[in-house]
């Protein structure tokens, strides 16, 4: 008799990237120094990040499961937030859950979080910082993350809230980070599933208390939101959220890569971007353009707002002889004859 459906269910989902990893490694040139034509790069290592709650501690028995059956070796890190009295008590007992599934290395890692973008946004800038430290100092391949489909259609909701463009709609990647080096395995499996495949497999969990704290806008969203909303309209939400997800970003990539090969055919000689050119391209192209010139001059992504593109974009669609727009980063954008020049002030 085979393992029990969710069980089967997470382990096929870490099997598929654990497949592509091997075969991107494959592709690689040899990380050995003088290494013969065939010899093959040795095994890569895959890191799964853990907090010990249910989603986390799936995905880590999924990959000790299928990584022997591939060759490939599996670590594992866990973040200590110090949010709450005992957290390092905590990190040590996820560590020491991590070694019985039979994963080498284990790390603990403690940080400081910050209060930059609130505290959410702070302890996540805090946590992905550790984990790519823990990637580099150990040379991963790969850090897997237990984001499950449910975390997705919550992702999406957040960014339609703060209507920031279809980018915003498009939630979580796959695969993302410097190098693809962060994978989602379990973004087409629901939260319930990565529960019942820890229970049945007599896994013990966490729950940590900030995931049904009302202070957090995601937990609100994840306890009254999405409760509501499937009330309303059915079961089907998150998984047409998910979906919605999935269409967004392949429209935004589309997007992203219209706008890169337009670029070229708006500036004139000496690069500065033309005005009537860009009015001929589609507002979505060309906004685009705009935002990546500003980022190009100094101005910090995260502080570069719809609004702001929208204000320099009236330079163009606009124009009735006004002034320079101030953008973040002390960047400013301002139209002189015909040429829009971004530049540091």
């Amino acid at each position: 008799m085979g393992p029990h459906p969710a069980v089967a269910a997470i382990r096929l989902a870490v099997r598929r990237v654990l497949h592509d990893l091997l075969t991107e490694h494959h592709r690689a040139p040899a990380a050995v120094p003088h290494a013969l034509p065939h010899e093959l790069p040795p095994p890569p290592l895959v890191l799964v990040a853990c907090s010990g709650g249910a989603d986390s501690m799936a995905l880590a028995s999924a990959l000790a499961f299928e990584s022997p059956k591939l060759g490939i070796r599996a670590g594992g890190v866990t973040v200590d937030h110090g949010l709450q009295t005992g957290s390092d008590a905590r990190a040590a007992e996820v560590v020491q859950r991590l070694r019985e599934l039979g994963l080498d290395p284990v790390d603990s890692v403690a940080v400081t979080v910050g209060r930059t973008g609130g505290p959410e946004a702070a302890a996540r800038d805090a946590r992905y910082a550790a984990l790519d430290t823990a990637a580099e100092r150990h040379g991963a391949a790969a850090v897997l993350l237990g984001h499950t489909r449910d975390d997705q259609a919550e992702t999406v909701l957040l960014g339609l809230a703060r209507g920031s463009g279809i980018r915003s709609l498009s939630g979580m990647a796959a695969v993302s980070g410097a190098g693809g080096r962060y994978r989602r395995p379990f973004l087409e499996l629901d939260r319930q599933t990565a529960r019942k495949a820890c229970m049945v497999q007599s896994l013990p969990v966490w729950d940590d208390p900030h995931n049904a704290d009302p202070a957090y806008t995601r937990s609100r969203l994840r306890h009254e939101g999405l409760p509501a909303l499937e009330k309303a309209l059915g079961k089907g939400v998150v998984e047409a959220l998910a979906r919605t997800a999935q269409l967004s970003r392949d429209d935004a990539d589309a997007l992203d890569s219209w706008a890169g090969q337009a670029e070229a055919t708006v500036r004139d000689a000496t690069g500065l971007l033309e005005c009537a050119k860009l009015y001929a391209l589609p507002p979505a192209v060309r906004r685009r353009i705009l935002r990546r010139a500003a980022i190009a001059a100094g101005a910090p992504a995260g502080s570069l707002f719809a609004r702001h593109i929208e204000e320099v974009d009236r330079l163009i669609t606009g124009w009735r002889g006004q002034g320079a727009i101030n953008l973040p980063g002390k960047v400013v954008a301002q139209r002189q004859g015909g040429r829009l020049v971004i530049r540091q002030g």
